[in-house]
Formats: C-alpha cells, sequence, structure tokens
C-alpha cells in the first residue's frame, strides 16, 4: 500500500471516482485506490450505494483489503465479506496488527477463523487468543499484543543493542515496558529517555515508575478519557495480577473517541453508528418503523391529553393557536438539560454524589429562562387576542412546563441508566412525551378553569 497522503477531501474524490466509473475507466479507478490510505478507500466504499461499490471492491489492491475491511463499518463490511472467497479473507487477513486481526475476525465465518487460526505459528496464535478472550469494549480487546519488553537491571546500552539486533520495533512505539522475570510490569521507558541519557546507566535508574497500567477490563470509554487527562500516546495493559498483557495505542484510542461520537448521534435518533448510509431500502424503512412507531405512541398520547380538552378549544380558539409554544419550549429546554446529562455521564462527570447540584442548577436556570420568556410571551399573547388572562395563563404553563422539562431532562438518563438501558437511545422520545403531555394539561387546564 502507497504512503501517499491524499490533499483531497472525500468528497472531491468522490466525484473523481464516480466519473471514471460512469465512464468504465477501471484502470483509472485502480489508479485513483492505489495512491489512498486504507482509511480513505473505507470512506469512500461506504459513500457508494450497493452497485458501485462491490465494482469498486473488486478494484482495490489486494494488499490494502485487509486493513480497509478493518477500517469499514460493521454492516457494510459483513455485506463485502458475505460475497469474498475463503481464500480471498484468508489473505486479506495477513499482514494485519493482531488488534486489528481481532475485529475482523469477529466478523468472518466460523470455517474463516478457524483457517486463518490454523495459518499461524504458535506465537501468534496465542497472542490472538490473549485478545480474543477480553470483550472488544474493554482495554483488554483493544491492546496489541506485540510489545518490547526489556528488564529493569540492564544498561541501556545493552537495551539499545537488543534493537538493533531486533531490527525492528513494532509499529507506534514511543515506549518500551519493563518487566520482572515473571512478567509483571513495573515502569516504562520512553524511546526518548533511551536515546538522550548516558548508555552506562541502568534501565531501573531512568525508567518511568509513573505511567500507571490500565487494567484489562476496563471499559473502553474510561481507557480513552485517561489518554486524554494523562496526555498518553501508549500505556501498558495488565491483567489482575499486573502481568503485561499488552498495549493500547493513540490510534485505537481516536477510533474510540470517534465510534463513541458516532454512536451518540446515532442514538439520539434511534438509528445505529453501524447502519449502512446505503442500505437497501426496506431494509431501512424496516429500521427506521420501528422507532416511528414508538413515536407515534407518544404523539397519540399528547393527542389524547389533547383531546380531553376539545370543549375548552372549540369556546377559546387562541388556546389551540398557542398550545404549539408551550410544548416547544419545553422540549427545547428539556434537550438542553438530557444532552447535557448524558454528555456528563459519559464523561464520568455526572454521578449520583453531584445529581443534587446539578437539579438545583437546572432548575434555577430554567426559572430563570422561564419567567423571562413568560413575560415576553405574556405581553406578545395579550396584545395578540386582546385577553390578559390568556397572556397570564401562556405565562404560568410556560414556567411550569420548564421547570418539568429540567426535572425530566435529568431524571430521565439516570432511570434509564438504572435499567441498563442507553439515555442516547430512549432519552429523547421518552423527554419529548413528558413535555408534551405536561405542557399540554397544563395550558388547557389552566384554560378551563379560568375562561370557561
Amino acid at each position: 500500500m502507497t504512503d501517499t497522503i491524499s490533499s483531497q477531501n472525500t468528497e472531491t474524490r468522490l466525484d473523481r471516482l464516480t466519473r471514471a466509473l460512469d465512464s468504465g475507466a477501471a484502470g483509472q479507478v485502480r489508479y485513483l485506490l492505489t495512491n489512498l490510505h486504507a482509511s480513505e478507500i473505507a470512506e469512500l466504499l461506504e459513500s457508494f450505494p450497493h452497485g458501485p461499490r462491490e465494482i469498486l471492491w473488486e478494484l482495490v489492491d489486494a494488499d490494502d483489503r485487509g486493513e480497509t475491511l478493518v477500517a469499514l463499518n460493521e454492516e457494510v463490511r459483513n455485506d463485502l465479506i458475505k460475497e469474498m472467497e475463503t481464500h480471498d479473507l484468508v489473505a486479506a487477513t495477513e499482514g494485519l496488527d493482531a488488534d486489528d486481526l481481532v475485529d475482523l475476525l469477529q466478523d468472518l465465518p466460523g470455517t474463516v477463523t478457524n483457517e486463518v487460526m490454523r495459518s499461524m505459528d504458535k506465537q501468534n496464535r496465542e497472542r490472538l487468543e490473549a485478545i480474543l478472550h477480553f470483550p472488544e469494549d474493554t482495554a483488554g480487546g483493544l491492546m496489541n499484543v506485540d510489545v518490547v519488553t526489556v528488564r529493569a537491571d540492564v544498561t541501556l546500552d545493552v537495551v539499545l543493542r537488543y534493537l538493533r539486533l531486533h531490527g525492528e520495533v513494532p509499529a507506534a512505539t514511543d515506549t518500551l515496558f519493563v518487566v520482572d522475570r515473571t512478567d509483571q510490569y513495573r515502569g516504562a521507558l520512553p524511546l526518548t529517555t533511551l536515546l538522550t541519557n548516558d548508555p552506562d546507566m541502568m534501565v531501573a535508574a531512568v525508567m518511568d515508575r509513573g505511567i500507571r497500567p490500565i487494567p484489562a477490563t476496563t471499559p473502553d470509554d474510561d481507557v480513552a478519557r485517561m489518554f486524554e487527562n494523562y496526555d498518553l500516546l501508549s500505556a501498558p495493559v495488565v491483567d489482575e495480577n499486573r502481568k503485561l498483557l499488552g498495549r493500547i495505542t493513540i490510534d485505537d484510542v481516536v477510533d474510540v473517541i470517534r465510534d463513541d461520537a458516532d454512536h451518540s448521534l446515532m442514538r439520539m435518533a434511534g438509528l445505529d453508528e453501524d447502519d449502512d448510509t446505503f442500505a437497501p431500502i426496506f431494509k431501512s424503512a424496516r429500521r427506521r418503523a420501528i422507532w416511528l412507531g414508538i413515536n407515534l405512541f407518544t404523539a397519540f398520547l399528547a393527542s389524547w391529553v389533547i383531546g380531553q380538552f376539545q370543549a375548552t378549544i372549540e369556546q377559546v380558539v387562541a388556546l389551540a393557536v398557542l398550545m404549539p409554544i408551550v410544548a416547544s419550549m419545553g422540549g427545547i429546554a428539556g434537550s438542553q438539560t438530557l444532552i447535557i446529562v448524558i454528555r456528563g455521564l459519559a464523561l464520568g462527570k455526572v454521578g449520583i454524589s453531584n445529581a443534587r447540584w446539578l437539579m438545583y442548577k437546572e432548575l434555577s436556570v430554567s426559572m430563570i429562562n422561564g419567567i423571562g420568556w413568560a413575560l415576553v410571551v405574556a405581553v406578545i399573547s395579550a396584545l395578540w387576542f386582546q385577553s390578559t388572562n390568556i397572556g397570564v395563563i401562556i405565562a404560568a404553563a410556560l414556567i411550569i412546563n420548564l421547570v418539568c422539562a429540567a426535572v425530566a431532562g435529568l431524571s430521565i438518563p439516570f432511570i434509564l441508566k438504572r435499567m441498563k438501558i442507553d439515555p442516547a437511545h430512549a432519552g429523547t422520545v421518552l423527554l419529548t412525551t413528558v413535555t408534551d403531555v405536561v405542557g399540554f394539561m397544563v395550558f388547557l387546564g389552566l384554560g378551563t378553569i379560568f375562561l370557561i
């Protein structure tokens, strides 16, 4: 695979490839793909509908296919794997890092996985099995077992001669890890320290004991937070006995951060981050129908509440005109709180211990905004319909709904998390239901009491 990094953006490359495919210039397509990184090829494959995508995949160089499959989202990868022969799949796995190979093996048919395992030597097979032992969303599932270890009781000169004899170091190596005779982690030896100190010094004298190892069972989002907090480029992974198992590098963490961002964004709309943008129409329709059905149920619930005040609305038409304002303002205010809490939970900044203070803050913000905007809406409504009572009613309903929206926006994520439901997935629908039902009920209820 070429090391050239294209300066063109994905949209420009997409246009050029589309024109080349439309003109039947297979040679030009192959040339364009040869000059791209595997991740760039993956982006392009995800940007094409099924027909052109399969043609494009056939033109991808065999040496690039393994890394490209790893970079693809799960659904697109699975679709391409189904169309590949066993020997092509086995060939695609050759040369992949162990952590990337694990990601790919989890989507391969069992026969192909067995074939890949049989083609490995004992050492590489044991390394692979060590990663497969852990869930993919943990430090153990992220780690790469290809590490360079040294002992504390040798000189830096011995380490340098060892590296020269070794001939090469694993990609993205910025640190060597110091272990004892039982492979327990003792510290880290950054390459900068190795190269800038007296070769006669002992490793024990210069190694960094402050780089704490990451337990293999640590969730991947906690791993990402550690890399952010401590500005790490790589970190050791250990078992419960501090035995060194492997390392995690910054490129693995970037993937976690990107996947988490995609997850949060797509879940807010009830979608999956691994969904194929160009999936077949009926397949996409079926997925979205479930979410639309749930939303329809909540809409009927809000409509039912409105229906209970049909006589009021028939007598005071102004209530029907102003009704959407109350629900809309509550929905926006609640969404602001909801997103803040979901983000805080994801980052570990919000929990039971500080929920009371956050509730106080969000209620205060809602009261201030509620009173401020309630006065604005009250004045406009009173002038519009020549009725002070309507202005007062909508102002009161607005304040009450914004306060309820703040309570719902903060409590819903905690409740869903306790129920082991992703707050980003169901939080928006529940919040909308609460703000619509409360908003309509309060506004129309007050209208019934004071205007009828």
